[in-house]
């Protein structure tokens, strides 16, 4: 299939070449001239311009929004709305809130121009791991589109079916779903990312708990314990293994005291987001709100907890901190 990406960063590059792997044609665009020349260079057909990428694309067009969500996606999908025809489709890949999402699909349903929201996950390993991918939007764009999505998921990746699944057609088993109507991929989306805050953070405190067990004055112990050992221990038969285990047992053998990280850990949104509709909901959240003003405390003080957040999210998503304030 043809597929246009705009947005060339971490992700949306990594998924221009996994397509490219799979057999598909990509059509790419970037705000960056060097990102298009860099992609083109792959075997991609690099743009100068929106209009350019359109023109580029055969009907029924695919177009894959890969930019920061706000401000720099609403204007995205406006212009794009002015280019495309009826039977194109318009997916948001990015973070974008779910009330976006289904505020874009009715605005563009009158030009008969489908949108699909696409919550993705898998971060900087996305390219060799293959991306989560939890899709929003009419049934029958994701039924045309489908060819895309199993491309960029992990497949089965050697994890076999729960019981009672794995039956054709069941494509959660192949890392891809088609969710819902318009928002309801971004709305697992960020449910998702806010149980990731909650895991997140108990790894972080856990670790913490470990590393001040060697200090002087504790109450009748004292054990100076190699977390770095802890987390490669964990990481074979515990009931707490997982992907972030193996990224905080990664980052630890590297540097087990976590110096190049100052502990200030930012929040993309989605976590607030989830308290947001855990409060429209009536839902209780203890767990995932402490973790979310876990993060805002970090940006005051710094402990231990916060460089195995730091790293952690260094380790999925290559997020760098923020410059230490003079």
């Amino acid at each position: 299939m043809q597929l246009a990406m705009i947005g060339l960063g971490r992700m949306g590059a990594n998924m221009v070449r996994r397509l490219m792997r799979g057999g598909h044609a990509c059509v790419v665009y970037d705000r960056s001239a060097a990102a298009v020349a860099a992609m083109a260079a792959e075997g991609a057909t690099g743009c100068t311009s929106l209009a350019d990428l359109v023109s580029k694309l055969t009907p029924p067009r695919a177009v894959w929004v890969m930019v920061p969500a706000g401000a720099p996606t609403e204007a995205t999908i406006v212009e794009l709305a002015g280019l495309l025809q009826p039977g194109d489709a318009v997916i948001d890949g990015g973070n974008t809130h779910f009330k976006d999402d289904v505020r874009r699909s009715a605005a563009l349903a009158p030009k008969g121009i489908h949108y699909l929201d696409v919550g993705t996950s898998g971060g900087v390993w996305g390219l060799e791991r293959g991306y989560c991918l939890m899709i929003g939007g009419p049934a029958e764009a994701f039924a045309q589109l489908e060819p895309l999505f199993r491309t960029l998921a992990p497949g089965e990746s050697g994890i076999a079916p729960s019981p009672g699944r794995g039956r054709p057609g069941d494509t959660a088993t192949q890392g891809y779903l088609h969710c819902g109507p318009a928002g309801a991929g971004h709305f697992v989306k960020m449910v998702h990312n806010g149980i990731e805050y909650g895991l997140m953070q108990a790894y972080a405190e856990g670790f913490d708990i470990l590393k001040n067990a060697g200090q002087d004055g504790l109450p009748g112990y004292r054990f100076p314990l190699d977390s770095g050992a802890i987390a490669e221990l964990w990481r074979r038969g515990s009931v707490v293994t997982s992907w972030l285990l193996d990224l905080t047992a990664a980052a630890l053998a590297k540097s087990p005291e976590l110096a190049e990280f100052q502990g200030d850990v930012a929040d993309s949104g989605e976590g607030r987001w989830t308290i947001e509709t855990a409060i429209e909901e009536a839902v209780p959240a203890d767990v995932l709100a402490a973790s979310l003003f876990a993060r805002f405390r970090s940006r005051r003080e710094h402990t231990f907890a916060d460089k195995v957040l730091s790293a952690m999210r260094f380790g999925f998503g290559g997020h760098v901190e923020p410059k230490a304030k003079e």
